[in-house]
């Protein structure tokens, strides 16, 4: 039996009072972290670089990082600017809580005039990549470079070059996110100055956001771009055409125009392409997200001066994130940005590129014949990419026997903006041993697998996310028949092909795992994408539903393509009786409806699903539509039994693994007993309960070294049994029929 099924009723989060002490190193100063120990961390319930509330006078957030050894388990470290923000002083006591962060759509903030005037939004928000925030914090502009999804050198370099040194001082004011509460800041989040008297509303100091004119020599060389040759190879001729041998075209009675959109995952390198390719030319290129955040006359008034620029002296006019632009719906203004764009193109020898990670929310005249008449798209990496770009990322880097091939085959979804953010994570810990042991600084393969236990890939971040951790169906006790059947379902046509086109059968297309909630069916697909190096696409219950017409449609066929993009993949439907209940039944205007339809053409569609398995998981499986359980689609029917004695026993005995349980005395706990005397606990029971021991042990003394017996009898006060016995009955009846 497995440990957890993370779609089960979760018990309220914790929350632990702790003592804040002021964070005296160099390394965490003003950068938004706070470092907890261990245990404290564990005891929160979540992982390094996840986000925590911080409550003493006023309510902040802060990204929690591991405290040095020897930090005492009830302290901590808060740099000052985050003492702060929590209204706090030194050796108070401060409330820890997880809290939900979400990835800032905008994110506006005041400053000195110095500042204002000289930073761009583009250079901004790589200063703050990676931090949390709400809206009254004090932050500083000090990059968080530390852990996963955090700015870079690049950010200090474009500081200096604005301020000079004064920006490592400079402290601004948060006065508006959207959305309200805890934000992070992302690659595509707009960062804005504002004001204090209008917070949320985004400005320029003078209604600019200015552009970038560069013939420089691109940071990385076309050879170092991998698994996008391709593509870079065609805008090449076609740059090389439209610009140097234009007389070519003009004979056989083509224009020379070239406008074209490069479309790709975020974070997948589209504009670092685009210069690369550029390398030699005159660029000037604007940021989509800067300039769509001014006014309209604003953003029409950059647009033009950019255009005026690149027909002037020539070359590629480039917009990064036109959708931030010219979005969908249009606005009266972007029908004279496109005007201008079609100057710019209209114009000899000058080229246009926009790039985008979401083209379908692009105005769509921009794909107008006379505007972007061509588009190229790049996608995720596979396996022997990712090995490829890490051999670049690395390539000067001191390092010792490192398997990048295995790093490349545990990596699926990530683009090569997760894998810089895994060589980051991966230099941090080798760093931190460096310092602590005095050896020279060498990269491990310990350093990088680690990293891959705190790096989430952003190319998923617009589904929910399954963690692929080292946990492999191996792993997993008891469930012999449902981890033969994921076998069967999943892995034997991923690593065996030959077998299947050799015995002239095609492999099942999709599974359904069905049971009573909290029974495993999410860990053991988690461990399934594990065992098969698999990129995971999760959707929970009926978040593809949408009132609007067409909208649910197309985010079933985006969930698809998604799929297709990053093969060998696993599409995960948790409580899918929600998304495709039987048709006819439904009180919604037919949308469910549209949905089971839209899903039976992905499944059944011209367009193959080639190393694509669909999986679903309901607690609840009378309510499918009888259409998607036949074969050729979710034909493999498994049933995911409830834990008996001797499978709670296991559960309870991995789960203990981390929890420090009396082994001695009359306060020991004892598992097996413990196992037989919780009938109608479910594998998610077992869990909680252990996790709330801990926590009763945490209540009773700070310091506690171990969990009791006692401290077990308590928490089963708190978490009770939550398995139906009339449920798991009606399920059992249903295998029998199926």
């Amino acid at each position: 039996m497995s440990e957890l099924d993370v779609s089960a009723p979760r018990p309220p989060r914790a929350h632990l009072t702790l003592t804040a002490r002021l964070n005296n190193s160099a390394l965490d100063n003003r950068r938004g972290v706070v470092r907890l120990h261990p245990e404290a961390i564990a005891a929160l319930g979540i992982r390094e670089w996840d986000a925590v509330s911080l409550t003493g006078a006023r309510t902040t957030a802060a990204v929690v990082g591991v405290a040095p050894a020897g930090t005492p388990t009830g302290t901590a470290l808060l740099d000052d600017v985050t003492l702060s923000n929590a209204g706090l002083r030194e050796d108070t006591s401060v409330l820890v809580a997880p809290v939900t962060v979400y990835g800032a759509r905008s994110v506006t903030l005041s400053g000195s005039r110095l500042a204002t005037q000289s930073i761009s939004g583009a250079t901004l928000r790589q200063a703050l990549l990676g931090k949390v925030m709400t809206v009254g914090d004090t932050v500083s502009l000090l990059p968080r470079d530390l852990g996963p999804g955090t700015s870079s050198s690049q950010a200090s370099a474009a500081l200096a070059s604005s301020v000079g040194i004064t920006w490592t001082s400079e402290l601004l004011t948060v006065t508006g996110v959207d959305p309200s509460g805890p934000v992070s800041v992302q690659p595509n989040s707009l960062v804005s100055w504002g004001s204090l008297d209008a917070p949320g509303t985004p400005s320029a100091p003078d209604g600019t956001a200015g552009h970038v004119v560069t013939e420089e020599p691109p940071a990385i060389g076309f050879d170092d771009l991998k698994g996008s040759h391709a593509p870079a190879g065609r805008l090449t001729e076609w740059l090389k055409l439209a610009l140097d041998e234009p007389e070519l075209l003009e004979k056989l009675g083509a224009t020379a125009n070239l406008g074209v959109l490069v479309s790709g995952p975020a974070g997948v390198g589209k504009a670092t392409m685009v210069r690369t390719v550029c390398a030699g030319r005159r660029l000037v290129e604007l940021d989509g997200p800067e300039v769509g955040s001014l006014r309209a006359e604003d953003r029409l008034n950059n647009v033009a001066s950019a255009v005026q620029a690149v027909r002037d002296g020539g070359g590629v006019l480039l917009i990064t994130d036109i959708d931030a632009l010219l979005p969908v719906p249009a606005d009266p203004v972007a029908t004279l940005v496109l005007t201008e764009l079609r100057s710019a193109i209209s114009t000899k020898g000058v080229a246009f590129v926009a790039t985008s990670a979401v083209p379908d929310n692009v105005d769509p005249r921009l794909r107008a014949p006379d505007l972007c008449d061509r588009e190229l798209g790049l996608s995720l990496p596979d396996g022997t990419v990712r090995r490829q770009l890490l051999e670049v990322l690395l390539r000067d880097v001191p390092s010792e026997d490192l398997d990048l091939d295995e790093i490349g085959e545990r990596t699926p979804g990530f683009v090569v903006a997760d894998l810089a953010a895994l060589v980051r994570e991966s230099a941090l810990r080798a760093a931190a041993r460096a310092s602590e042991n005095g050896e020279t600084p060498a990269l491990k393969q310990e350093d990088l697998t680690g990293a891959l236990g705190v790096i989430r890939p952003l190319s998923r971040s617009a589904t929910e996310e399954v963690s692929v951790g080292s946990v492999t169906l191996d792993d997993v006790g008891d469930m012999i028949e449902t981890k033969q059947a994921l076998t069967e379902a999943v892995l034997w046509p991923l690593q065996h092909p030959e077998t299947f086109e050799r015995l002239g059968v095609q492999p099942p297309r999709g599974v359904l795992l069905y049971g009573p909630p909290g029974c495993g069916k999410t860990y053991v697909v988690r461990a399934l994408a594990s065992s098969g190096r698999l990129s995971v696409h999760a959707v929970k219950g009926a978040e593809l539903m949408d009132k609007w017409v067409g909208s649910s449609e197309k985010a079933v066929r985006e969930l698809f393509r998604r799929a297709r993009d990053s093969a060998p993949s696993l599409i995960f439907l948790d409580e899918i009786d929600a998304l495709a209940p039987r048709r006819g039944q439904s009180f919604d205007s037919g949308v469910t409806d549209r949905v089971v339809a839209a899903m039976l053409t992905e499944l059944d569609g011209i367009e193959p699903l080639n190393d694509v398995v669909v999986l679903g998981a309901t607690n609840r499986p009378d309510l499918i539509d009888p259409a998607l359980l036949r074969p050729g689609r979710l034909e493999k029917l498994v049933f995911v039994e409830p834990p008996d004695a001797e499978a709670r026993g296991q559960i309870l005995r991995t789960a203990g693994k981390a929890v420090p349980l009396a082994s001695e005395g009359p306060e020991a706990v004892d598992l097996d007993a413990l196992a037989r005397d919780l009938d109608g606990y479910s594998a998610a029971d077992c869990v909680a309960l252990l996790r709330e021991a801990a926590l009763t042990a945490m209540r009773r003394s700070i310091d506690a070294a171990d969990v009791t017996a006692a401290d077990v009898a308590a928490a089963r006060e708190a978490v009770r049994p939550s398995l139906d016995p009339a449920q798991v009955e009606a399920l059992r009846d249903f295998a029998d029929s199926h």
